[in-house]
């Protein structure tokens, strides 16, 4: 099996903290991407190749641990990072860079059948792959790879190949590109093939799936080009998509029985709500209109949202306020810290909204609170359910210093609807989010929607990704549209079919899978954490 991986253009050390996290599976893997301008230091680098001072480049400097010398990213370049098993010996290594090698040269030549580029292949004694070998030899490909056992004795490959196909050549000017310094650097452009990098994406990706052998399951983020419609933004993403929005169930449509729920206000619910009320929290439950908000306060749990109740972001599924947010409340954690105790919780569930007006997104506020939770229940379990915090690693650490017991970050949806559905977000991102999670040595969770226009198909592979991440809990339920300003509900998914997601899920690896037409992120949270102890917990830290 190879699960393939377009994922557009994200940053180089969010696919490398992604692509790390994949060695530890035991699936195969080819992502395709590109990066924003980045300069890569691979491990034979001799200072003397950056031309400029590092500091002054217009781009992100970052040390690879690939082969190779110091190389050039940016838009119009496409990579291709296969993440698969290879033979323990000596020789897998220069086998898989033949591959890597092979599979650049049959996509050049099949959108070259004339031959304008000359002939395409190899040069003696010089990495990559070149062009014009009978003339002026130009390097079109640059390849770095390494390979490395995971804890499970597998020989793994990390990184791969990068092709230039529209890349602003200029760039290179600031280096010795891989250490050669008496050849040139092209791209296909500038060599006279006019082809889209996406184009030539689709290609590449099928002649490395060609040559490592195996079905290919797929996924992949919408990037279609921007439309001229005056159709509404959300509803525009939606169709880009591949979702027909005007084809869903109408607002009004009456909701099957198994989404039909009593409203049963009993003394529990309403004494939470009380002292919600007297301590002057918000609570996601109502805030976010979640279904479950009977049961769950009835039973004496509830999610509490700090950071305020005013989010950055615009998700099409969310009714979260999204209005400029107001400053942060410095007694909001100590607060919660006070309804923990009050309401006896065994596990508490912190949530935020999304501050992305924050240089730390929120963090250290979330980690306050779990701070204040801790000196006052230190029995408690507190789970944190965290925005992506825009991919910034110390914002991230702020959290994990704070010792939470479970950090769950929802991925929402399938690759193909990120977009759509929260347009400030990525599908890579949260991975790595999640990713680096598991790293830190968390128990890690997510959790994702259906109803949206996903397939069964689509909804496996996220499974899928999940589990190579080294995520334990997974949650599944069904999307309840809002209002009529938000997504459409494309379909009813049946209790059935819900039961047998978490069954493939499962079966993928993740230690427990909570699906159901009504679950929700923290719907039976300590259920789910005890399930998974045994695979995942860690011990409580000090």
């Amino acid at each position: 099996m190879i699960r393939r991986r377009h994922l557009g253009r994200v940053s180089f050390a969010e696919a490398n903290d992604f692509q790390r996290a994949l060695v530890e599976s035991r699936d195969n893997y080819v992502l395709l991407l590109e990066h924003p301008p980045t300069y890569t230091r691979g491990v034979r680098t001799v200072d003397e190749h950056f031309l400029v001072p590092p500091s002054s480049l217009d781009a992100v400097v970052i040390d690879a641990d690939r082969g190779g010398d110091v190389t050039y990213h940016a838009p119009g370049q496409v990579v291709a990072w296969p993440i698969v098993t290879v033979a323990d010996d000596p020789s897998a290594g220069k086998t898989h860079v033949a591959q890597l090698e092979d599979s650049v040269i049959a996509t050049v030549q099949y959108f070259d059948p004339d031959g304008r580029l000359g002939r395409v292949g190899r040069l003696e004694g010089y990495p990559g792959v070149w062009a014009r070998l009978d003339e002026e030899p130009t390097k079109i490909a640059a390849i770095g790879v390494r390979t490395e056992r995971n804890e499970a004795g597998l020989r793994r490959t990390l990184h791969g190949v990068a092709l230039n196909v529209d890349i602003d050549l200029e760039g290179f000017s600031a280096i010795v590109p891989c250490g050669i310094a008496d050849r040139p650097v092209g791209s296909l452009h500038s060599l006279g093939l006019t082809v889209s990098a996406l184009d030539v994406e689709e290609r590449l990706g099928d002649e490395l799936c060609a040559r490592i052998g195996g079905p290919v399951r797929r996924a992949s983020v919408d990037r279609s080009l921007a439309s001229s419609s005056s159709e509404r933004p959300l509803l525009r993403r939606l169709r880009k998509a591949g979702v027909d929005p005007d084809g869903g169930i109408p607002f009004h449509t009456r909701k099957p029985s198994w989404l039909r729920i009593e409203a049963k206000m009993g003394n529990e619910f309403q004494s939470l709500r009380t002292l919600t009320e007297d301590l002057r929290l918000v609570t996601v439950c109502e805030e976010a209109g979640c279904p479950n908000i009977f049961e769950c306060w009835a039973s004496g749990t509830a999610t509490f949202m700090v950071n305020g109740e005013r989010c950055t972001r615009a998700c099409g599924f969310c009714l979260i306020d999204t209005r400029k947010p107001l400053a942060l409340d410095p007694t909001e954690p100590d607060r919660v810290g006070e309804a923990v105790v009050r309401l006896k919780l065994r596990h508490a569930v912190i949530t935020c909204v999304a501050r992305d007006d924050l240089a730390d997104g929120g963090a250290m506020a979330i980690a306050d609170t779990v701070r204040a939770i801790r000196s006052r229940s230190p029995e408690t379990n507190v789970e944190v359910l965290i925005s992506d915090l825009k991919g910034n690693r110390d914002s991230l650490q702020m959290i994990f210093d704070a010792q939470p017991d479970v950090i769950n970050h929802n991925i929402e949806t399938v690759a193909r609807l990120q977009r759509a559905v929260r347009p400030s977000a990525s599908y890579l991102r949260s991975l790595t989010v999640l990713a680096r999670s598991v790293a830190a040595g968390f128990t890690t969770k997510s959790g994702l929607m259906v109803g949206l226009g996903e397939t069964s198909e689509e909804v496996e592979e996220t499974l899928a990704d999940l589990a190579s991440v080294g995520v334990s809990i997974a949650t599944i339920g069904q999307y309840l549209r809002p209002t009529e300003q938000h997504l459409p509900v494309a379909r009813w998914w049946e209790p059935q079919e819900f039961d047998e997601l978490a069954r493939r899920g499962e079966a993928m690896g993740l230690a427990h899978v909570q699906a159901s037409p009504l679950t929700r992120s923290s719907y039976h949270a300590r259920e789910a954490l005890h399930d998974a102890t045994p695979l995942a917990m860690p011990l409580r830290r000090g």
